[in-house]
């Protein structure tokens, strides 16, 4: 009997990217995976087949480039000898610097590297509570109502979200200032020190008008039936566009009131004002507040560039409304992926905070590696900072908790480089380069256990 087999088989629950990542990197280092996934017998609302990585959306992974942020991040993983990046890599379509997969294929090859690998035992069945021993959840944005249930009575209901209601965020340096000035309201900073926790975007009349204008005329994305909500939730998260339809001046008396503040650069109170709060610890990402929003990304980007100030805007993320469910990581887990409280209990995925498909894989890959590690008497490990995939796992563990939103692997995540670079490609040239460098030196850590 191996060290591996001393062990009782690690629990997975889900075979998405993560859960398939996840039971692969521990079937490759010699563990018993019992991994659990409840399609076809009971399908979600968004799921077609039985097949182990499903894409339910796009059937693209994002940029092939190393000097772009998604690009980055598949390098990482393909260094770290990922499953789905192997899977994607033998079932790409032409589509440019994207890596674009047959999703038939590409799930299709997933499946069939699970099920002929002689340490992993599929079980199709749902799982509805937490189970014993060694665990990993990777049950995805679409978990069971039962097994979410049980998640919330762990985590405790107000650290379980439902729905996902995402305002857009770009980076600090793309944001012109002036127009846009540093203050908050009232001059009430959280430190005291005056700076300004917020960055506010003047709008005059004319402008707002405008802007209302093409809101009012945008073209939305149509709600899936399940992504349906109820009037408490829109009360409570209205998108801006819905706002923006109920009366000229509703924006200006809602989230785009602006009391409290004078441009700088008159001394008067604008007509309007746009805030953007700080959304990450590195000051490098805002968020646009209270304007999560239903509208069309490439509508969205027109729109919001309309803004005095982010005429030249960086999105890492567009706002979005859907149905998700996901924990509050800053308050629940550690940057292993562990749960805070209990050591052999690891999420991965989605249901983490970790957006998109290449960011779920992560995930799993991180939890397999780091629970192979626990079960082998070797601490488990937080990947480098400077790396895309430590960078992630970084902010979903450490972003303000009343405010944490999931968030897709962007260059704004990694800490500023020194000296800074002012090009923009060179800058993401420069950021890979130092991230891969991180990756070699950590990889051989990241090994010990195979």
């Amino acid at each position: 009997m191996t060290a591996a087999n001393a062990y009782p088989p690690v629990t997975i629950v889900g075979a998405g990217l993560a859960g398939s990542e996840a039971a692969w990197q521990l079937a490759q280092r010699g563990f018993q995976v019992d991994l659990f996934e409840m399609r076809p017998e009971k399908q979600t609302e968004a799921h077609h087949t039985g097949d182990f990585a499903e894409l339910v959306c796009s059937n693209s992974l994002g940029s092939r480039l190393v000097d772009r942020a998604q690009g980055l991040l598949k390098e990482e993983l393909r260094r770290l000898d990922s499953l789905i990046i192997a899977c994607a890599d033998r079932n790409a379509l032409p589509a440019g610097g994207a890596l674009a997969v047959g999703r038939e294929d590409f799930s299709a090859d997933v499946t069939s590297a699970i099920l002929a690998h002689p340490n992993i035992t599929v079980h199709r069945a749902e799982i509805t509570d937490l189970p014993p021993g060694p665990t990993i959840i990777a049950s995805g944005p679409l978990t069971s109502d039962a097994l979410a249930r049980r998640i919330g009575e762990l985590a405790g209901q107000r650290h379980l979200y439902f729905y996902d209601a995402l305002a857009p965020i770009v980076t600090l340096e793309s944001i012109h200032m002036p127009p846009a000035w540093r203050q908050s309201r009232y001059d009430r900073d959280s430190d005291g020190a005056g700076a300004g926790d917020y960055i506010n975007c003047p709008l005059n009349e004319a402008e707002y008008k405008a802007f209302v204008q093409a809101l009012n005329q945008a073209e939305r994305i149509e709600l899936r039936q399940f992504e349906q909500m109820d009037e408490r939730f829109f009360e409570g998260c209205l998108p801006v566009e819905v706002i923006a339809g109920r009366g000229d001046k509703a924006l200006a008396f809602g989230p785009m009131r602006p009391v409290g503040l004078r441009d700088p650069r008159t001394g008067e109170r604008p007509f309007a004002v746009v805030q953007l709060r700080q959304d990450n610890l590195a000051g490098t990402l805002y968020n646009l507040v209270g304007f999560q929003t239903n509208i069309k990304w490439p509508e969205q980007r027109r729109i919001l560039r309309m803004i005095p100030g982010l005429e030249e805007a960086e999105f890492v993320r567009l706002g979005q409304m859907h149905r998700n469910t996901f924990i509050n990581s800053p308050v629940l887990l550690r940057p292993t992926l562990q749960w805070h409280d209990r050591d052999d209990l690891f999420f991965a995925g989605q249901i983490t905070g970790s957006e998109g498909y290449v960011g779920s894989t992560a995930g799993g890959l991180l939890a397999g590696v780091n629970m192979a590690r626990l079960l082998s008497g070797l601490a488990p490990l937080a990947a480098p900072r400077t790396t895309m995939l430590g960078a992630i796992f970084h902010y979903i563990t450490h972003a303000e908790p009343e405010d944490f939103q999931p968030m897709k692997g962007n260059f704004g995540l990694l800490p500023p480089l020194q000296p800074p670079v002012r090009n923009k490609r060179a800058r993401y040239r420069a950021y890979a380069d130092r991230a891969l460098a991180a990756l070699d030196a950590w990889r051989a850590s990241f090994r010990q256990t195979q």
